[in-house]
């Protein structure tokens, strides 16, 4: 994961609270630590994205958590090296969160909030069939400065008449 994240820190930094300049060994253990904490108690679900014939060269991370059990509502959040950013893998990966999102955790709706100018992620809500419902107005401080996100979102039903044209894509496999 380090040698995926400190090569994209400039990147990262303008869109991740974590992702900062001093960002090391111990920050990558704390996080992996709290991420098997996370899924044993059933908070988030955190996965490394690699290539299938590439398994030790770490691509990013892709997330989807509660963000209300009673509502069935969650979140989706990624990440992806800079050196492999435009590949289509953010999309890929997310549109596999949504499979785990709507069919083993049972949520009705899922979210992303993407930081006001990141046009990458925001490709990704439109590759995937989200709506763009509104702006969170700084949302979340980054490096220093509170950045705007807007929120979009994807309903069950929408996933469900969407997830042929994920696979025709090659987002899914059948």
């Amino acid at each position: 994961m380090l040698d995926a994240v400190l090569p994209s820190l400039d990147e990262l930094s303008t869109w991740m609270p974590w992702a900062r300049q001093s960002y090391g060994r111990r920050d990558a253990l704390l996080f992996l630590r709290d991420s098997l904490a996370a899924w044993a108690e059933g908070r988030a679900y955190d996965f490394s994205i690699r290539y299938q014939a590439q398994q030790d060269r770490h691509l990013g991370n892709v997330s989807v958590w509660y963000t209300s059990r009673q509502s069935r509502v969650g979140e989706i959040g990624y990440w992806v090296r800079t050196d492999e950013a435009g590949n289509g893998i953010a999309t890929e990966a997310a549109a596999h969160m949504l499979d785990i999102a709507f069919n083993e955790l049972d949520m009705h709706r899922v979210t992303l909030r993407i930081a006001s100018g990141n046009i990458g992620s925001e490709r990704v809500a439109e590759k995937l069939g989200f709506e763009r419902e509104g702006l969170l107005r700084e949302e979340l401080e980054v490096g220093g400065v509170w950045l705007d996100h807007s929120i979009w979102g994807l309903l069950d039903h929408e996933y469900r008449s969407r997830r042929l044209s994920y696979v025709e894509a090659g987002f899914l496999e059948a």
